[in-house]
């Protein structure tokens, strides 16, 4: 099932990129990850309202810097980079390019959430899901066309709608879980819930096993595939 991970792995030395606001992904991913890894956090600045288009170029150009002088020389495994919307307004390609450049500018590996996700999915080999964001629809959209580019399609979503990040930093794993349930059906392989800033290590396996499905989010997909990591290379 979606969520389960082995506990024979070894422990990982994360470089975790997210956005300024975000109060979640560094104790969660800590959580998921291998017993004793260990997340050194670099916070990427942004303004109050959420990623565009026109706001991304210069959000991407401020991550690269940071990499290059947090994280060339820390010691550390791998790079997680965070911001989930950001993946999505990329696109598929968008991502694989600040992935390659991020390993340009430190010397290390990079798992991003974005395609975390996809990867995570297509492991438990969905192809149909129910997804849960606080996104706007324009951002929505575009997490739908990043997972059809991974051969999945989203038969069900509901959305928080934040308006800005002061609004999405107070979304509750409650209020996560109980709009997971009403947006979860039988029609649908898995459930993601989408947003590196809302909290759900406390809720995902409860809604695993309600729904008999696998349930990820962007912080577990994260850490699932930072575990890959290192088998891999």
């Amino acid at each position: 099932m979606g969520g389960s991970m082995s506990t024979d792995r070894f422990p990982l030395k994360v470089g975790l990129m997210v956005p300024a606001n975000n109060t979640t992904m560094e104790v969660e991913l800590a959580a998921w990850l291998p017993a004793g890894s260990t997340v050194t956090t670099v916070k990427i600045p942004r303004g109050a309202g959420l990623l565009t288009k026109e706001t991304l170029p210069a959000y991407r150009d401020s991550a690269i810097a940071l990499a290059r002088q947090h994280f060339a020389n820390a010691g550390l495994d791998l790079i997680a980079y965070g911001c989930t919307a950001a993946g999505f307004i990329s696109g598929p390609a968008g991502d694989a390019e600040l992935s390659a450049m991020l390993t340009e500018a430190t010397g290390l590996p990079v798992v991003t959430t974005a395609r975390a996700m996809v990867s995570a999915l297509q492991h438990d080999k969905a192809k149909r899901i129910a997804v849960v964001t606080p996104y706007s629809d324009m951002v929505n959209a575009q997490l739908e066309a990043f997972l059809a580019d991974g051969g999945i399609s989203v038969a069900r979503l509901d959305t928080f709608r934040a308006p800005d990040v002061t609004a999405l930093g107070r979304i509750t794993a409650g209020e996560v879980r109980d709009l997971a349930r009403a947006t979860m059906g039988p029609d649908c392989d898995a459930l993601f819930i989408g947003c590196s800033q809302l909290p759900t290590h406390a809720i995902l396996d409860g809604l695993e096993a309600e729904f008999s499905r696998p349930a990820w989010s962007s912080i577990r997909a994260t850490a699932w595939d930072a575990g890959r990591l290192p088998a891999a290379t």
